[in-house]
Parts: C-alpha cells; sequence; structure tokens
C-alpha cells in the first residue's frame, strides 16, 4: 500500500451555508483506486444538485468490510473501483441543492447508504424486497465518508438534536444494522436474549436490547469484553466455546449472531429453544462449514438474516440515540485524522492492538 500526495486542482464549487457561491475549494479524500492500493488525495468538493445535500464529515468509522475492500476480499457485486470508502459517518450539512429546505443547512445528520429504488414505497417501510435492483452504497459503490465531505440525497438524511454528540453519533450506522436484527428477533419486555460476539455490532446490540427491556446474554470467544459487555446492557456474559457445557443450549427465546466467524451460525441455532428467533448478520467467508438443512429443521427455530439497514431500522436506531439508550461513544478506541487512514486500518486489523471502534476524523 502507498499514501500519495498529488497536485490539487481548483474549481468552482457549491454553495456555502449562507447560500451564496462558495469560493474554490478542495478536500481531502482517501481513495482504493484497486485491492491493496490507498492514498490520500484531494478532491473538487461538489456542488449539490437537485434534491441533494452536501455534508462536512466530522467523524466516520471503520469496518470490517471497509478492510475488505481494500483487500479485494469483499464479494465483486458489493464493490466497485476505484471507490473512497466510509459508511459509518456524521457531520453538519453544509449545502442544500434545489427542492431542498435551506433550513437544513447547519443540521447535524448522519444518513443511509444503501439507495433504495424510490420507485418503489415498499424500501421505504423497510422491505429488501423494494430494494434497488442494482446494489449501490456509499462507501463501496459510491462516494463514502473518508473525506471532507460528501454528496447523497437528501432523503437519506436523519437529522439530529442540534446538541447532538457527532463522534458518538458515527456509531448509529452499525447500530442501525443491529436494530433490524432488534426488530426482526420480534422481543417482548423479559425475552431472554443471546448476543453471539462482543465486536461493536454485538455491543451495539447489547444496548439496543437492553433498552428495548430484554435479558441479554452476551458470548464472545474469550472474557476480555466482559466489562464493556455489562457496560453495554448485558446482564450475563460466557465464552461461546463452553456455552454447550454452560447449559446454554435451547433456552434463548432469540439470539442475534454478530460474530461472522465460521460456526458461529450453527451455534446461534443450538442456543435458541423451539419457536426462537435467530438472526445472522455476520458474513464468515464462502468456504465456512456451518449449518446443514438437518439442523435447521430439527433445531425448529426461525432463521432470519440481515444485509445492511432499511429506513425503518435507521428510525429505530436514531431514535435510540436521541433517547440515550444508544451510546455508540463507549466503544470507541482509537482516532486518526484522515491522512492516517492507512496506519487505522493496520492498526484494526492487529488483534493485539486492543482496537474495537476506530474513527477518521478529518
Amino acid at each position: 500500500m502507498s499514501m500519495i500526495a498529488e497536485k490539487a486542482t481548483h474549481v468552482s464549487t457549491p454553495e456555502a451555508a449562507n447560500g451564496t457561491r462558495a469560493a474554490a475549494r478542495t478536500g481531502r479524500a482517501v481513495l482504493v483506486t484497486e485491492p491493496g492500493s490507498l492514498s490520500v488525495v484531494p478532491v473538487d468538493v461538489p456542488a449539490p444538485g437537485p434534491c441533494e445535500v452536501l455534508v462536512r464529515i466530522a467523524w466516520c468509522g471503520i469496518c470490517g468490510s471497509d478492510r475488505e475492500v481494500l483487500a479485494g476480499t469483499r464479494p465483486a457485486q458489493f464493490v466497485r473501483y476505484p471507490v473512497v470508502p466510509g459508511h459509518e459517518w456524521s457531520g453538519t450539512v453544509a449545502a442544500v441543492g434545489e427542492g431542498v429546505d435551506p433550513a437544513l443547512v447547519g443540521k447535524r445528520v448522519v444518513g443511509e447508504g444503501i439507495r433504495p429504488s424510490s420507485a418503489n414505497p415498499a424500501s421505504v417501510e423497510g422491505d429488501v424486497d423494494g430494494s434497488t435492483t442494482d446494489y449501490e452504497e456509499t462507501g463501496f459503490t459510491l462516494p463514502g465518508g473518508w473525506s471532507d465531505y460528501l454528496l447523497l440525497p437528501s432523503n437519506l438524511l436523519h437529522v439530529l438534536p442540534d446538541d447532538a454528540d457527532l463522534r458518538a453519533a458515527a456509531g448509529i450506522e452499525p447500530a442501525a444494522c443491529v436494530a433490524e436484527a432488534v426488530l426482526l428477533a420480534d422481543l417482548t419486555v423479559g425475552s431472554k436474549v443471546a448476543v453471539i460476539g462482543a465486536g461493536a455490532l454485538g455491543l451495539l446490540a447489547a444496548q439496543l436490547l437492553k433498552g428495548a427491556g430484554a435479558e441479554v446474554t452476551v458470548l464472545h470467544h474469550n472474557d476480555s469484553r466482559e466489562e464493556l459487555a455489562r457496560r453495554c446492557g448485558a446482564a450475563h456474559y460466557g465464552v461461546s466455546g463452553t456455552a454447550e457445557e454452560d447449559g446454554l443450549f435451547g433456552t434463548f427465546d432469540a439470539v442475534i449472531e454478530a460474530a461472522g466467524a465460521p460456526g458461529v451460525a450453527r451455534l446461534a441455532t443450538r442456543l435458541g429453544r423451539p419457536g426462537a428467533r435467530v438472526v445472522l448478520t455476520g458474513i464468515p467467508g464462502e468456504d465456512a462449514d456451518d449449518l446443514s438443512s438437518l439442523e435447521l429443521v430439527t433445531s425448529q427455530v426461525h432463521v432470519l438474516t440481515v444485509f445492511g439497514a432499511p429506513t425503518r431500522a435507521w428510525a429505530y436506531a436514531v431514535r435510540a440515540f436521541k433517547q440515550g439508550i444508544l451510546d455508540p461513544s463507549v466503544i470507541v478506541t482509537h482516532e486518526f485524522g484522515i491522512e492516517q487512514a492507512e496506519e487505522a486500518l493496520a492498526l484494526l486489523g492487529d488483534r493485539s492492538s486492543g482496537a474495537l471502534k476506530v474513527l477518521l476524523h478529518p
């Protein structure tokens, strides 16, 4: 991987926050031109077109899927090079295009990444059958938030309170993904729920489940995350490898898998009681030897999956954030400037670093 500095070019730019034409501006962006090739480059700041907004990025998280983009291991249908990564972002509206309420300028916001089909209202309701036929997502096939500015459709914005902590708000996107898992789990107050994985997704799921009134058990591959899991709402904590001998098989009303490791889907189905809802969110790899039809039928659990977050899950996560139920700041372990993106990625990939959620700060 190489870090390359290029000569900036200056062009006319979008409307400024006061609605007038801005002075010529350029920004910076982290560009992955192809697997293994990363550079920080100057880019023209785009003008928002009709029904678009320009967001000044405050913070943007690094996800395991971003590491896949750089490594070239993300499935080909879910990435398009060259690309500016970054789908876990927060920021402030800097300018708006025609047809967008000017009152949005200056508002603190987060925004959805997957682009739904505007022709099908089912997509607004969170029905994946209503999403666009050709996958498009910010940070994977479209420019993302590892940049000073981000352009996106205004209907994907979620407005936050004026005093919102934008550092914490950068974690709303992964929280929205597990919010969909919580919704699919169809809980009632007092439901016994297991969360497999005490990474970022699992810990955010624990917060949302606690807020929904569930009794949460977090299972992780070791005991290193117990204190943090309990801080995020876990009533119980265990090591996933000893779940059977600990008497946990067949005891949970719902199970949310948030580890993405080989074997965890099988573990998830074994933890659920007959009739339990098991929601899988991780992608362990194509060669993972996991569930069989025999196991699925005989376990008598209902298996559901999550890939990304529909609008209803975003609304759920944003509401939880506004109410103080969701606090992604507790899982942030490291912060880097945008020019340190390569170093940040390397840190996240180092299991000995203790990194959990790493943020870039333009």
